[in-house]
């Protein structure tokens, strides 16, 4: 794959940044947007443990999707200050994805800003993201199509994304939000998926404070490097046919894939993973 570094940037101005990476749809990395946070000093994970570690939360690891489990359905529970432990421990593949832990820990609200940078963020929904040394976090894209600023704290943190345009060459599972979940994105086996070669992205590594753009509608894979946690705030997308995307995804798409799970079992994962090769190799006339 053609992998391309992302920009860095040390600070931005408001103009700026959406000049050349709102209205470009190019993603960034903004090095310095949260050094006057309380945040920057104070969040990593002991003090996570510290504040919630009582809280009971859900964990996902790296198993295939499954036809009888829920949207976004955790795989697993633990108290926060145990998860912790086991990140500092050992690597682990159990990670805490999209948890609203800001309504859970209220006091986490008082260490961030809501940058103003040029994006309406909503400010209902931030989120939080935890891994284990050398988890990833399967390729796909969010069901709203939003701008994401992601912060991440504590460690390293490798990102991978293509533009919306590269979906074509992913394998994209159909009536999802992910692609083929046994392509590996940092080695992938070309034999298997030789349409990867074709594709043209980006990859960068998050330090502690580092701020993440990533433009409407962006295909996304994550790997920790080291123990650590990000926070996402987000904005609607811009683009008339991104919404239009978003609300097909959020009214239709999930629970007509939810029907489906219901109706035909397992036999309904199966037929999207492999319309997702057929589908994909016929951009490129393969079979």
């Amino acid at each position: 794959m053609k992998l391309n570094t992302i920009e860095r940037v040390s600070s931005i101005s408001k103009k700026e940044f959406i000049a050349r990476y709102v209205r470009a749809q190019k993603p960034v990395v903004i090095e310095k947007l949260t050094q006057d946070w309380p945040a920057y000093t104070k969040w990593n994970l002991n003090y996570i443990k510290e504040i919630a570690g009582e809280k009971q939360v859900p964990l996902y690891d790296d198993r295939p999707v499954k036809h009888d489990e829920g949207f976004n359905q955790a795989h697993a529970t633990m108290k926060m200050k145990e998860y912790v432990d086991l990140l500092k421990r050992e690597p682990t593949n159990y990670r805490i994805f999209l948890y609203n832990l800001m309504k859970e820990v209220p006091a986490l609200k008082n260490d961030f800003k809501f940058p103003k940078i040029g994006l309406r963020l909503l400010k209902q929904i931030p989120m939080l993201f935890f891994g284990g040394e050398g988890s990833t976090v399967f390729m796909h894209h969010d069901i709203d199509w939003a701008n994401i600023l992601h912060f991440h704290f504590e460690g390293k943190k490798q990102c991978i994304l293509f533009a919306p345009s590269e979906t074509k060459y992913l394998y994209k599972v159909p009536h999802s939000l992910i692609t083929r979940e046994d392509i590996d994105f940092d080695n992938p086996d070309f034999k298997k998926f030789p349409a990867l070669k074709n594709t043209k992205g980006y990859i960068c590594h998050l330090n502690h404070g580092e701020t993440l753009y990533m433009p409407e509608g962006y295909w996304h894979y994550m790997k920790y490097i080291t123990p650590g946690f990000s926070m996402s705030l987000r904005a609607l997308p811009q683009k008339f046919k991104h919404l239009r995307y978003a609300l097909y995804n959020v009214f239709v798409m999930r629970y007509y894939d939810n029907f489906m799970r219901r109706r035909k079992g397992q036999k309904w994962i199966d037929e999207k993973n492999e319309k997702a090769i057929l589908t994909t190799h016929s951009h490129l006339n393969l079979k």
